[in-house]
């Protein structure tokens, strides 16, 4: 009864944490978009949520794997990274690989993301720079993480595991596939309008 229980619980907490992430994530970009477009609401949500799961999950990640692996710590960070690498292995010891991927994503998509997110409250002109500059990051760690692991038969990743297998390495990464590539798209319609309205007051003064 004992293990079933922890069987059932380990799962349940991380998935926890995450929502509470997601929660607070979301709760603070609605706030900090009150007034503003519907776009811009949603991805102030997203963008609050990945800077949070940046600097609050995968920065302790990246402190654990330096001064030792996340298999040998204890506490709730490092119970969650426990939880994930049952479904990667890579995550629970040190992965050259997966470290320095998820230092850029940590710090360098983690002040962007920050950065973007003024730039979207002040309506700043470098915004959709940052947005493309992001969106990049992401997919690029995103690549990163798992194209070495398939060009060598994915040794690591437990697939055999509904839960595993659909929940934490298809879902919680596709998220940061699907999300970017949306606001890449968003940038690009933004872009483009931009440029037809320019090309448009040209040709009046010609």
């Amino acid at each position: 009864m004992g293990s079933a229980w922890e069987l059932e619980a380990a799962p349940g907490g991380s998935l926890l944490l995450c929502a509470a992430l997601l929660a607070a994530g979301c709760a603070l970009g609605l706030r900090l978009g009150r007034g503003r477009g519907a776009a811009d609401r949603a991805a102030l949500a997203w963008l609050c949520y990945d800077a949070l799961v940046h600097f609050v999950l995968e920065g302790p990640f990246v402190y654990l794997s330096l001064v030792g692996s996340v298999a040998n710590s204890d506490g709730l960070i490092a119970s969650l990274w426990k939880e994930y690498g049952k479904a990667d292995a890579r995550w629970l010891h040190f992965d050259p690989t997966i470290v320095s991927v998820e230092i850029l994503t940590a710090v360098l998509d983690g002040f962007l993301a920050l950065f973007l997110i003024y730039a979207i409250v002040k309506e700043k002109h470098y915004r959709h720079f940052l947005q493309i500059t992001l969106c990049v990051c992401e997919l690029y760690g995103d690549w990163m993480t798992f194209c070495p692991e398939w060009l060598v038969g994915s040794p690591n990743l437990n697939t055999s595991n509904l839960l595993y297998c659909w929940v934490y390495l298809v879902f919680f990464n596709g998220v940061w596939v699907l999300i970017p590539g949306l606001l890449l798209w968003q940038s690009w319609v933004e872009l483009k309008k931009i440029h037809q309205k320019g090309t448009s007051s040209g040709k009046k003064f010609q």
